[in-house]
């Protein structure tokens, strides 16, 4: 968490933007904002929200995508779990 934190500070500072105009452009509050800055905690629509401000929202595709394999090797090697339909039922 601390370094998506760290990577959204650094793309805010290229852009010469301070804390409180990247937290306005988001539409969060200024204390929220400077709190995801310094402990990396923040909910994930305000973490939505500041991919917006920060034309970032690329990232996002990526995010919990299926493997790329480089080689047949690569797939070879690749232990494929049984894809479940559901998840497990709680005991």
């Amino acid at each position: 968490m601390s370094g998506i934190a760290k990577r959204v500070k650094q793309r805010r500072l290229e852009k010469g933007w301070t804390q409180k105009m990247l937290a306005a452009k988001a539409g969060l509050s200024l204390p929220s904002y400077r709190r995801f800055e310094s402990s990396g905690e923040i909910p994930l629509r305000s973490l939505v929200m500041l991919a917006f401000a920060l034309d970032m929202t690329d990232e996002f595709e990526t995010l919990f995508n299926s493997r790329t394999y480089q080689s047949i090797d690569d797939i070879l090697k690749a232990e494929l779990p049984k894809q479940r339909k559901r998840g497990y039922k709680n005991e």
